[in-house]
């Protein structure tokens, strides 16, 4: 269980591979958090008129809304995505002996959690309220945690199936699952009117962020020489 990781080192990006993108990520994520905090006009304009529009098309076709509803609730929702990261970590100790990995996969996870519910608390910025709501969420808006969280997990799924050798097939696959869950969970979250659209872009974009830092991290470990 104390064994260091397996890795082949030429899976994992180096963390020198990786900083410029972790860079420009995180100044991206620095200037939309100043917008959304300081309430700039044009982002706020932008935001209302694509929320406005948005909810009256989920008030009008009430049968995808319904659907949108179930995958954004239950399918994509928060919970499900960490019991989904849970299960892998767990078939990575068990089945592979993994326990590094299955480790690196759940404390990214929390700090991802940990990260949205700061942000939340420090930002509070209010949801959009609706006099014909079609769907309801709590606490504050910015960044949005199905966003992010979903963006975490499937990136570190990705990850997990990249050091495992994953064949063309099953690797396609799964980038296209991935890809699909979290444009998918970010435009129900503004069709349901629960979210901002710079909640759920700030959501995505932490996210990325949450993942390659822990990918540098773990490619900085795997290179460790060992005593």
């Amino acid at each position: 269980m104390h064994s260091p990781p397996t890795d082949s080192p030429s899976r994992t990006p180096s963390p020198r591979a990786v900083a410029p993108a972790a860079l420009v990520l995180a100044a991206a994520c620095v200037v939309l958090l100043l917008l959304v905090a300081f309430s700039w006009g044009p982002l706020i304009t932008l935001d209302a008129d694509i929320a406005r529009a948005t909810h009256r098309w989920a008030v009008d076709e009430p049968a995808l809304t319904r659907v949108f509803r179930i995958l954004s609730d239950w399918v994509w929702d928060p919970a499900t995505m960490r019991l989904l990261c849970l299960a892998v970590a767990g078939w990575l100790g068990w089945r592979h002996a993994a326990w590094w990995a299955a480790l690196w996969l759940l404390v990214t996870c929390a700090v991802g959690t940990v990260l949205q519910q700061g942000l939340k608390a420090a930002v509070d910025r209010p949801r959009p309220v609706w006099p014909d709501p079609v769907d309801t969420a709590h606490y504050s808006a910015f960044p949005s945690g199905h966003a992010l969280t979903a963006t975490v997990v499937c990136g570190l799924l990705l990850g997990v199936l990249r050091h495992h050798g994953a064949g063309p097939v099953l690797w396609r696959t799964a980038v296209t699952v991935a890809v699909v869950s979290v444009v998918g969970v970010g435009l129900t979250r503004v069709w349901l009117g629960v979210h901002w659209p710079s909640d759920v872009v700030g959501g995505w974009l932490l996210g990325v962020l949450v993942v390659t830092l822990a990918v540098a991290a773990y490619g900085r470990w795997v290179r460790a020489p060992r005593p």
